[in-house]
C-alpha cells in the first residue's frame, strides 16, 4: 500500500481558523487539500459537446445559454481582483497577525481554481450559443467585460462574491430543471454545481476572517443589505432602475437581457430561494442569526452604531 494514499475523501475545509488554529494545519496542507478537492470535481466541457442535440434545444434554452456565457464572461477579472488583492493583505498581516495572513493566502491560493472552473463554464456556454446561431459576442464586448473589479475590505468583497454565486447557482438550477435536452441539462447541473461550491469557498473564507477577530461583522451586513434590499443587487436587471457602474467593472447580473426575436425568459427566477440562501450564508459567516431583510437591515445598523 502506498504511504501517500490519502486516507479521506477530500472536500472544503469549512472551518479555516480553526484549522490553523487548533488543528495545527500549515498552508500546504490546506493547499493540498484544495487541489484534491478540485481534482475531484473536474469535468469535461467537449464531452457534454458531443452529447448536445442542437435540434432538441429550444428557443428559451438558447437565451438562457446566451446570457449566462456573457455573464461568464465577468468571472476572470472577478478571480483576478480576489487574487490581487488576497496577496495585498497577506503582506499587510504577515507581520501583524500570521493567522490571518494564512487566510488571505490561501484564499488566494484558490482563486486559480475558481478562475479555472469559470473558464469551463465561459468557453462551454458562450461557444454553445454560438453554435445554437445566437448572437456572437464581439471582441467589443469581450474587452469590456474583462474589466478587473476595483479592490474593497476583503469580508466585503468575499461577501458579495458569496451572494453573486447564490444567484448563479440558482439561476443554473432553474435552467437545468427547465431545460429539453437531457446533456444540457444536466450541465446546467453541473454548473449550479459547480457555483455551490464557490460559495461554500467564499463563505469559509469570509467566516474564518470574522472569527479571527479583525473584520467586523457589521461588512458582511452591509452587503447583505446591498443585496437583499427592495431593488438590491438580487433583482439585477429586472430593477427599474439599474445603478450605474462608471468605467470601472461590469456587474454581470445587471445586463441580463431578452431577445426581440426570441420568446421572453425570466431571467432573475426564484427570488425567495435566492434570498434564504443568503440569510443562511450571512448566518455561516458571522454566527449571527436573521430571518428577513428587515433584520438584516437592523442587525447592520445595531453592529454600525456599535463600532
Amino acid at each position: 500500500m502506498s504511504v501517500l494514499k490519502s486516507a479521506s475523501n477530500p472536500t472544503i475545509i469549512r472551518e479555516l481558523y480553526d484549522a490553523f488554529t487548533v488543528d495545527g494545519m500549515s498552508l500546504m496542507d490546506v493547499v493540498w487539500e484544495q487541489q484534491r478537492y478540485h481534482e475531484s470535481r473536474r469535468w469535461s466541457v467537449v464531452d457534454f459537446f458531443d452529447r448536445i442535440d442542437p435540434d432538441a434545444v429550444s428557443d428559451r434554452d438558447k437565451v438562457v445559454a446566451w446570457n449566462a456565457g456573457r455573464a461568464e464572461l465577468t468571472t476572470k477579472p472577478g478571480a483576478d481582483r480576489l487574487t490581487r488583492l488576497a496577496d495585498k493583505e497577506t503582506r499587510a498581516w504577515s507581520s501583524k497577525n500570521p493567522v490571518v495572513a494564512n487566510i488571505m493566502q490561501a484564499c488566494g491560493t484558490w482563486s486559480r481554481y475558481w478562475n479555472e472552473e469559470e473558464a469551463f463554464h465561459e468557453t462551454s456556454l458562450n461557444m454553445l450559443a454560438q453554435r445554437l446561431g445566437m448572437p456572437i459576442v464581439d471582441d467589443e464586448t469581450f474587452i469590456e467585460y474583462r474589466k478587473v473589479f476595483p479592490d474593497d475590505d476583503m469580508l466585503r468583497t468575499l461577501t458579495l462574491l458569496a451572494g453573486s454565486e447564490i444567484v448563479a447557482a440558482t439561476n443554473y438550477s432553474w435552467a437545468a430543471e427547465s431545460a429539453e435536452d437531457p446533456a444540457l441539462q444536466e450541465m446546467f447541473r453541473r454548473i449550479s454545481s459547480d457555483e455551490i461550491q464557490h460559495m461554500t469557498y467564499f463563505v469559509s473564507f469570509a467566516r474564518a476572517l470574522v472569527r479571527s477577530g479583525e473584520y467586523p461583522a457589521k461588512n458582511a451586513f452591509a452587503v447583505g443589505y446591498l443585496f437583499l434590499r427592495n431593488e438590491g443587487e438580487l433583482a439585477g436587471s429586472s430593477r427599474e432602475t439599474i445603478e450605474s457602474r462608471g468605467n470601472t467593472h461590469v456587474n454581470w447580473w445587471d445586463h441580463l437581457e431578452n431577445l426581440d426575436d426570441m420568446p421572453a425568459v425570466d431571467l432573475q427566477p426564484a427570488n425567495e430561494k435566492k434570498t434564504s440562501m443568503f440569510l443562511v450564508a450571512l448566518k455561516r459567516i458571522t454566527g449571527i442569526e436573521v430571518a428577513s431583510v428587515d433584520e438584516v437591515e437592523a442587525k447592520w445598523m445595531e453592529l454600525a452604531a456599535a463600532a
